[in-house]
């Protein structure tokens, strides 16, 4: 098997249906997994779906053909014992059964199975079998509540955006312990909940800011739309991020007010934001997007279009760099995996099956079993052992060493004094007055834990000789800088390669290593304008609104697992790899039914506010008291029936027409009124009760400022108490899934700047305490930003 096959030998059975369990087994098919789909006799309900409502005939769906393509199709039942076999045999099994089926799959007991389970709120607890859909997900987790304007209802993320989420989560995970499996023996269960990854995606860890300010009074409404986002241009939209106060700055020079610089605080201040959105739109709506776009790229303001499914295809670097390719059935546009091991990208080529094709074609086959150079103890983490040198600042790349870090690999965050990770000042706005403030970044402290910290000058020879030591020591060197700033230092894959030929070198530069946009500056809300996400996310008849925070956490797990698909390779050919993961490419990849329904189709989706294709009635209707929520999501003909019985069964519900998904969606209007008007005289908890007690989808709206009290993440230990040395002892979120044997994912609070200088120079490299000392006096290494 080549490096081009870097998962092959590995089985995967899913027995899942829908996008989550679908996105992660294409994941490990891309990778040359041999995926095998167990359909029930209908066979997937994706093959069947359109965003659209487009007439498919006989013809499978567009979406259901990207997500399985390379996979192979049988029909049964877990209980049938052809199934049973094919799970005998299998490394992974993907699985989101219902709960009455799950017993028939015969998935526990089985030694060295790693079981993958994607579900809305997690297999464990009180919470495993309530009725759901993502749109109830986004509810409960905070995603709903933190987004909209504060005199509309709040409204959802478009696009399921936690089904996307969680398949790449949960791939992460997997094939770290199918790998882990093959070597140890031992199997696990990944029991990913949709809600706890959408916390991680979509909350920008404000329960935790919240907690160091001491639980201050929340005021209401908690929804906010960003200033920069989105704003209008004389042609259309265009996206805006301004993390650094640099940057923002900078925007205010932009649009022509400088005279704005020096007053204090103006972007915190609401009685500032209706002139600033004036002063922005009275420049942007005097020039195309393309206009905005160059301006502000001078500037090295973050920017991007916003894309949809049309103009995507027409992006100049996404043509260069040929993101979108035809599917091989040769009818529609798709985005190619998004990730390149050595320049080149993964993909089968091979289309998805035909509903039963593989029949009889499937043979039995036996478990990849323990090697004989297994540890004899790891301490149960899959990754213990891995070295991983840590070049990443922000979110997307430190999230991704903290995925790798929480499984058990030793992480080493390498920043300096003269620049330490951006993360920190951004994060830190209403903590400055306080000593060692860089060190209060809620970000920071969240996705950096379990790791180690060294500063390290890479401007001076010395420091660059200490890294180029790292190297060595290295398995893994990551990064997620515009790629001319490794290069200009003088860390490029041939360096890296030259220094230590095992390390594999994984990039993540927001836009790639190549093409027009290749050394642009992105973060997440860039991506999530430009992907189309925000096309999707909004009020139907408002502009495009950001998701608030997925494509870096979804960036982050991409790049874990295409880390993970280069280590596969590197024990086949014993050299180190380079990765390019760019930003752009995973949060495309997660948007991908926009660009796949377009030219499938002839359809541009758009947004809608809380309503969804396929469900009917969907929305948020207030309860008695201020900011009381409540979240509806009918997705089938019996759930309506369960609806009407727990509103009491009024005159207008029993409306014939209403009794198919075609005419609640034609009346969907009339419906939500009703709803609204039955909610306003109950209490939250009383009517979220009834819907659920006569199997509807339902869900409080919660405000993520005190996403902490929530009795699902309580119960499922997904908050862990962490005692920081500067900032002392709180809550933060762990990671999005439990694992077998795994009882606390936190071991190590995020370290202090430099708090490791010592301990990594000195065991690692051996250095003395005069040479250390030496060190420090020079500014090479230091545990205080300078200046400061």
């Amino acid at each position: 098997m080549s490096t081009g096959d870097p998962l092959g030998g590995i089985r995967v059975v899913e027995l899942s249906t829908g996008i989550g369990g679908g996105y992660a087994g294409k994941l490990f098919a891309d990778a040359g997994a041999d995926v095998v789909k167990v359909e029930p006799p209908g066979g997937d309900p994706l093959r069947r779906w359109s965003a659209s409502g487009a007439e498919l005939g006989d013809a499978d769906g567009a979406l259901f053909r990207y997500l399985a393509a390379g996979k192979r199709s049988i029909v049964g039942m877990p209980a049938d014992a052809g199934v049973q076999r094919l799970v005998a045999g299998a490394d992974l099994v993907v699985e989101n059964l219902p709960e009455g089926l799950l017993p028939q799959a015969g998935l526990a007991g089985q030694p060295g199975l790693v079981v993958l389970s994607i579900t809305p709120y997690g297999r464990n607890g009180s919470w495993a079998g309530r009725p759901a859909t993502e749109f109830t997900v986004q509810a409960e987790c905070g995603s709903i509540g933190g987004r909209g304007f504060p005199d509309r209802p709040p409204v959802q993320a478009g696009g399921r955006i936690a089904e996307w989420a969680s398949g790449s989560y949960g791939a992460a995970a997997a094939v770290a312990a199918v790998r882990h499996a093959a070597r140890s023996g031992r199997g696990a269960h990944i029991d990913v909940s949709m809600a706890e990854v959408m916390c991680i995606c979509t909350n920008l860890f404000t329960d935790l800011m919240m907690s160091m300010l001491g639980r201050p009074p929340i005021p209401q409404p908690s929804r906010v739309v960003e200033f920069p986002s989105i704003e209008p241009t004389s042609d259309g939209w265009v996206g805006f991020n301004t993390n650094a106060a640099q940057m923002f700055q900078d925007f205010l020079v932009l649009i022509g007010r400088p005279d704005l610089c020096d007053i204090p605080n103006i972007r915190m201040d609401p009685s500032w934001r209706p002139r600033l959105e004036e002063a922005a739109h009275a420049w942007t709506r005097g020039l195309t997007t393309a206009e905005v776009i160059e301006q502000a790229s001078l500037f090295r303001i973050p920017v991007a279009p916003v894309g949809n499914g049309r103009n995507l295809l027409e992006h100049e670097h996404l043509v260069a760099r040929r993101m979108y390719d035809v599917a091989p059935t040769g009818d529609f546009s798709q985005p190619r995996p998004p990730y390149l091991l050595d320049g080149r990208r993964p993909g089968t080529g091979r289309p998805a099956p035909r509903l039963g094709e593989h029949a009889g074609l499937v043979g039995p086959r036996s478990r990849n079993a323990a090697g004989p150079t297994s540890p004899a103890s790891d301490g149960g983490l899959p990754l213990a052992g891995l070295k991983v040198l840590d070049l990443t600042c922000w979110w997307a790349g430190p999230g991704s060493t903290q995925l790798l870090a929480a499984l058990g690999a030793d992480v080493i965050h390498v920043e300096s004094i003269q620049v330490i990770d951006g993360m920190r000042p951004a994060a830190t706005f209403a903590f400055t007055g306080r000593e060692r403030w860089w060190e209060y970044s809620s970000f920071f402290l969240n996705i950096n834990v379990n790791k180690r910290d060294l500063t390290l000058n890479l401007a001076d020879p010395r420091g660059m000789d200490l890294a180029h030591g790292l190297i060595r020591w290295a398995d893994l060197l990551v990064e997620n800088y515009t790629p001319r700033v490794m290069e200009n230092f003088g860390l490029g894959w041939d360096t890296v390669h030259r220094v230590n030929p095992r390390t594999v070198m994984v990039r993540m530069p927001a836009y790639g290593l190549d093409g027009p946009w290749r050394d642009r500056v992105g973060f997440a809300q860039t991506m999530e304008a430009m992907s189309g996400m925000a096309w999707v996310t909004g009020y139907a008849d408002g502009p495009p609104m950001l998701p608030r925070g997925p494509c870096d956490p979804m960036g982050a797990a991409h790049a874990a697992f295409a880390m993970q698909v280069a280590l596969a390779a590197r024990e086949r050919t014993g050299e180190g790899l380079l990765v390019e993961a760019p930003l752009i490419e995973s949060a495309l990849n997660a948007s991908a039914e926009q660009v796949v329904e377009y030219t499938a189709y002839g359809a541009l989706l758009g947004r809608d506010g809380n309503r969804s294709p396929g469900v009917a009635p969907q929305g948020v209707y207030p309860c008695r008291g201020e900011e009381q929520w409540l979240a509806v999501s009918v997705a089938t003909d019996a759930q309506w029936d369960g609806l009407r019985r727990a509103v009491g069964d009024p005159a207008w519900a029993g409306d014939v027409a209403l009794a198919t998904l075609e005419g609640r969606v034609r009346a969907h209007d009339r419906i939500d009124e009703e709803l609204a008007r039955w909610s306003a005289d109950q209490d939250l908890p009383d009517a979220l009760g009834a819907l659920l007690t006569h199997g509807v989808p339902a869900g409080a709206v919660t405000d993520f400022r005190s996403i902490s009290t929530h009795p699902l993440l309580r119960e499922r230990g997904f908050l862990e108490r962490c005692d920081h040395p500067v900032v002392g002892a709180h809550e933060m979120f762990g990671m999005p899934f439990r694992y077998s044997g795994v009882e606390r994912w936190i071991r190590s609070p995020a370290p202090t700047l430099g708090e490791h200088n010592a301990e990594v120079l000195s065991g690692i490299l051996g250095l003395s305490p005069e040479e250390l000392a030496g060190l420090v006096a020079d500014g090479v290494i230091g545990d205080r930003p300078l200046g400061v």
